[in-house]
Parts: structure tokens; sequence; C-alpha cells
């Protein structure tokens, strides 16, 4: 069995793993909230409904990101 290429061993926070699950979590969450979001919307033209998308998804990825990062600390704080 090879060695692996590369080891981690992170002094505090386990920074890419909050990056992995604020991305999945971002997906999984921000799907449906975009669709959601956008069927009351007048989304006419395909600008517009990108536009919408991001906006909505930042704010979504924003708020995943920050609670992420707060049960990771706070996790950690506890261990």
């Amino acid at each position: 069995m090879p060695e692996p290429v590369e080891t981690s061993d992170p002094d505090g926070l386990d920074y890419g793993w909050v990056m992995q699950v604020t991305f999945v979590l971002t997906i999984v969450v921000g799907a449906p909230a975009v669709a959601l979001l956008s069927i009351p919307a007048t989304l006419p033209t395909w600008g517009e409904r990108v536009e919408f998308a991001i906006r909505v998804g930042a704010v979504v990825w924003l708020v995943t990101a920050l609670a992420v990062f707060a049960y990771a600390k706070r996790t950690q704080a506890e261990s």
C-alpha cells in the first residue's frame, strides 16, 4: 500500500472540513431554497434568473459558512 502523499494535522480548526461541509450543505440547502423562492418571483429572461440564483445562493452560502464555522469552533472548544 503506498504512503499518503499529504497528511494533515491541523492546529485549531480544520478549515478543510469547514470548506467541504459548507460546499455540500450550500448545494443541499441552496438548490431547494432558490427553487422555492423563485416561484413567486417574475423572472422572464435568463439573465434575471441567473442574477436571482446568484443573489439567493450568496446569502445561503454566507449563512451556511458562518453556521458551519460556529459549529466547528464550538465543538473544538468542548474537546
